[in-house]
Formats: C-alpha cells, sequence, structure tokens
C-alpha cells in the first residue's frame, strides 16, 4: 500500500475551508537557516504553520557523533505538531519551495510516527501555488491544539552500526540520493569527507522529478527503481543522502511508485564519517 500522495495546487485551494485540514510550510535553505522563515513571514498558503528543519524537524547536533539533521526526539515533534493543531485524524499537507525534499522529510517523519493516512505532498510546492494565481496571506494563524500521539516506528530506521554489518550482503540496495559529483567525491560543499558508502548506488533525489519540478508518473517512477534494483528484493533496500533529508525524496518517491516503505539511514553521510574506522569509497 502507497502512503505517499500529491495535491495539486487547485486542488488544495479547494480543500483550504475544510476543518481537518493541516498545512505545514517547510521551505529551508541549506545555505541560509533563516531563508524559510523569512521567505513564511513575507507570504505562504493561507492556514499554513512553518515547521523548521532544523529547530522542529530534526533533533540537537553532537560533534563527532551525529550527523548534519539527526531525527527529532519523538516527544518533541509531538510537542511541534500538536502545537500547529494535527490531530490523529488531520489531513496533513506539506510543501516547501517546489522540489519537495524538505516537504518529504517532515513526511517521513510522519510516517515514522505513526501519521500514514491523510499525508499529502503539495506537488510543485509554493511555486506551483504561486504559478496558478493563488492566495498567499503573511498572517499567521493559531490552530486549535491538537492531539496526536507520536507512535516511533523502528523498523523505518537503520543505524551505522547495524548498516555497516549489512554492507556485505548481497541483497542490499543501498542508494544515495546525492548528486553524483558527490557521491563519486568528486566535490563536497557540506561535509569534511568527500565520497559515500561502499556498494551504495548513486539515485540523485532530482530524477524523481520531470522538467516541470513535479514528480514523474508512478509507473516511470517504477521503472526507475527497479532497474536500481536490479533484480533484488525491495524489502531490502536502505536509503540515505548527506544528512537524511533528500534521502526521504527517494522514499517518498518508491512509495508513491508502489515499492514498500523502505527504512532511512538517518545519520547518512555526515554521520557516517564522524567514525574513521567506518570504510568510504569514491568514484563509481
Amino acid at each position: 500500500m502507497s502512503f505517499a500522495r500529491l495535491l495539486t495546487a487547485p486542488q488544495l485551494a479547494e480543500r483550504l475551508s475544510a476543518p481537518e485540514l493541516r498545512i505545514l510550510d517547510c521551505r529551508f535553505a541549506l545555505d541560509d537557516p533563516a531563508y524559510g522563515r523569512t521567505r513564511y513571514a513575507a507570504g505562504h498558503v493561507p492556514g499554513a504553520q512553518f515547521a523548521d528543519l532544523e529547530r522542529d524537524l530534526s533533533g540537537p547536533i553532537i560533534k563527532g557523533v551525529t550527523g548534519r539533521h539527526p531525527l527529532p526526539d519523538p516527544a518533541r515533534l509531538q510537542e511541534a505538531l500538536r502545537a500547529w493543531g494535527v490531530d490523529q485524524d488531520s489531513t496533513i499537507v506539506l510543501y516547501d519551495d517546489g522540489p519537495g525534499a524538505f516537504a518529504a522529510r517532515a513526511w517521513w517523519l510522519l510516517a515514522w510516527l505513526g501519521k500514514r493516512d491523510g499525508v499529502f505532498l503539495l506537488d510543485g510546492g509554493f511555486q506551483a501555488w504561486q504559478a496558478a494565481g493563488l492566495p498567499v496571506t503573511a498572517q499567521v494563524t493559531e490552530p486549535a491544539r491538537g492531539d496526536f500521539t507520536a507512535r516511533p516506528d523502528a523498523c523505518l530506521v537503520v543505524e551505522a552500526d547495524q548498516l555497516g554489518r549489512r554492507l556485505a550482503e548481497p541483497g542490499l540496495t543501498l542508494i544515495d540520493a546525492r548528486a553524483l559529483p558527490r557521491f563519486r567525491g568528486e566535490v563536497e560543499p557540506l561535509d569534511p569527507v568527500a565520497g559515500h558508502i561502499p556498494g551504495a548506488r548513486c539515485a540523485p533525489f532530482t530524477d524523481n522529478l520531470g522538467a516541470d519540478g513535479r514528480f514523474l508518473p508512478p509507473e516511470q517512477l517504477r521503472q526507475r527503481f527497479e532497474n536500481l534494483l536490479a533484480g533484488r528484493n525491495p524489502e531490502q533496500l536502505v536509503a540515505y543522502c548527506g544528512s537524511g533529508v533528500t534521502a526521504c525524496h527517494n522514499l517518498f518517491a518508491l512509495s508513491l511508485a508502489g515499492l514498500p516503505l523502505a527504512p532511512l539511514y538517518a545519520g547518512s553521510w555526515s554521520e557516517w564519517i564522524t567514525d574513521p574506522a567506518r570504510p568510504v569509497a569514491r568514484g563509481d
């Protein structure tokens, strides 16, 4: 069963008055942490609450131990979701500027906490909303407090040591959502070590999108991931990226394609390289 669902901008506009609707604005920029909050204050989809990648959708960084965007404490994220008005049966729409990487992180976190029904990504994000000429507001609404209860699913998370023990397994498909030059170790703009986890396959998250910045049709996505799987069991797939954010885009696309909801190596490359004993590969 696919837990990934998309809404177009006009479809969201038709639902804006629905009492069960909650919208989260997940805009962010890795090179400017204040970007998302600034853009939200300038204008957002009516009724949207702002979900900050680093303050809300990540936990604190422990130097030399964690990656750049550790998973948030479930109780703390539960509190944020309740403050945003999220109930057990809320319909939630997530968006960022358009590609969906930060919105997909929020989608995965909700799936991890047990909220898998009624969660949508706005296809094309805020750019699609604006392009459709739909209303934008700077007004911040105060929703009634929600009652969402987090139930973290440990099966959706792979730890570094666990992954290290699995690297020699022939059935493992490990996909890296970063762009090919970073995967090969030719450039590394964010982390102190370049390269990838041995045995991984490069699967840039941007390849889930068409030229219009929207998700490819499910059948095209399925073909993409079946090519990466090369006959291996999709149940043995693990996703990672630089810090556990863009990998969620691949996990969303996998689910959109009708494949199983795979686990995330949440610490990803930025955590992997904190231990010099862990192997590093470069090139293809």
